[in-house]
């Protein structure tokens, strides 16, 4: 085989990437845009020694679990790996995903891993209430925005992703009519100029509120309460502000909020718990399928209203507010200052007593609150970033030896090596299940349950 030549494959797996898995003489290909059980012709294009990546050049016997991509740039965008695959199958993907990764990182048999259904959405659409649009120009001039195309940092033009909600269209529309009137050209990575670099749009899916935030490469924006005064107009209109980010970074907010007009955030509620949303807060971006993940996290928690408990790596104090309604005190911890105001804060307006917040690494403040304030942790829950806890974190976690640690992961590889290390230290996994926070994508979260059973090394 070389490169640029043609041939037909039976498409047999898919990859952790999305990526269509065939075979044809020993030899491995990994095909973007197939699903399991397609036959396509596609072309060679890169080739390593056992395997090699090709593209799709047309399906000529599709699968049974194929469908027609809802969004017309699905394929040139990149973000939506799985829309041409049926949901059901997207599920059934995430949870061998999740399942494979555990046993071949983590090294646990299947009688090891007592997983429970995957959550999956009943409408996989408009799921998102946050999108972050580049803009810039094509090559004729005209100001477009959009989202990158995999691995480049071409636009491709889409004022209306599926996965984001309707306002956004309008919002974009407003922006660009704005920016063609006074001559305010988009940014342009290449040269360091022009000054419009992102609009960022939040919705409370609850509250119906929305945000804008536009990132300039400057320090003001011209005619802006021209662009005010019409995005005001648009229903449900809470919040416009102003980012200033003037380097050369591929970091889209900067540190510096510019108020034009409100109170400089939305809210929102998860369950009964309202919070404040700043540009600058993480909050989770499908506010039905958290719902579903804080209170399976709840459950696995099993307080009884008594319990010490730790929230590592607690962001802005989501999951923490929800189990401080449960139990008798909560300690947040992150390393983030603004979300741990913003965890303070959320407490405040949510009338919660019983929670306290610290700022720093979670394997720093943790050991120091046990050991110089003995403050006790009847139960660990964590939910760190997608490099997984830190290990110092997790020998904390096995000094202290809580009854039960719940972990909460966006990445099943990092859940699975953390996993491995609290299981040789003690504790074993009572209930794994898979969270689909977003659909269309090769992305799943996973919250575990673990009991300490004593102490194996000993």
């Amino acid at each position: 085989m070389e490169k640029n030549q043609e041939f037909t494959v039976v498409i047999e797996d898919m990859n952790e990437d999305g990526a269509g898995v065939g075979r044809l003489d020993g030899y491995i290909w990994f095909i973007k845009d197939t699903v399991i059980g397609d036959v396509v012709r596609a072309k060679a294009m890169k080739m390593k020694k056992t395997y090699g990546f090709a593209r799709l050049m047309e399906v000529l016997e599709p699968s049974k679990s194929r469908t027609i991509p809802r969004c017309p740039v699905a394929r040139q965008c990149g973000g939506c790996q799985l829309q041409a695959m049926s949901y059901e199958e997207q599920l059934s993907f995430k949870e061998r995903k999740i399942k494979n990764n555990l046993m071949r990182i983590g090294g646990f048999s299947q009688e090891e891993l007592p997983m429970l259904p995957i959550m999956g959405m009943e409408e996989p659409w408009r799921y998102r209430n946050k999108a972050q649009f580049p803009f810039g120009m094509d090559k004729d001039g005209r100001i477009i925005t959009g989202f990158y195309a995999g691995r480049t940092h071409s636009i491709i033009e889409n004022e209306d992703c599926l996965l984001g909600v309707e306002e956004n269209r309008e919002i974009l529309g407003i922006i660009k009519n704005y920016m063609k009137e006074f001559q305010i050209r988009p940014y342009d990575e290449a040269s360091h100029k022009g000054l419009v670099r992102h609009a960022l749009i939040r919705k409370g899916f609850r509250t119906g509120e929305l945000m804008v935030c536009l990132v300039i490469n400057g320090n003001q924006l011209p005619h802006s309460q021209e662009l005010v005064e019409r995005l005001r107009q648009i229903t449900g209109m809470a919040s416009i502000s102003c980012s200033i980010n003037q380097e050369r970074t591929n970091v889209i907010l900067g540190n510096e909020i510019i108020n034009l007009w409100g109170p400089g955030f939305i809210t929102d509620y998860i369950g009964d718990v309202k919070y404040q949303i700043s540009p600058l807060s993480f909050y989770q971006v499908n506010p039905v399928q958290t719902e579903k993940l804080y209170s399976t996290a709840l459950e696995f928690a099993g307080l009884t209203g008594n319990e010490t408990v730790w929230d590592l790596y607690c962001g802005i104090g989501t999951i923490s507010l929800a189990l401080a309604q449960t139990t008798g005190q909560v300690i947040g911890a992150e390393i983030v200052p603004q979300a741990i105001e913003d965890a303070r804060q959320n407490a405040r307006i949510n009338g919660i007593e019983n929670a306290e917040f610290f700022v720093g690494k979670a394997e720093e403040v943790l050991p120091s609150q046990y050991e110089q304030n003995h403050i006790k942790a009847d139960v660990i829950v964590v939910d760190p970033p997608r490099k997984g806890c830190a290990l110092p974190c997790l020998d904390t976690i096995l000094k202290i030896a809580p009854s039960r640690v719940v972990y909460v992961s966006c990445d099943s590889a990092t859940l699975a090596r953390d996993l491995r290390y609290l299981a040789d230290g003690g504790y074993q996994v009572e209930k794994v299940r898979g969270c689909d926070m977003f659909p269309g994508t090769t992305h799943c979260e996973c919250v575990v349950k673990l009991m300490y059973c004593g102490d194996k090394r000993k």
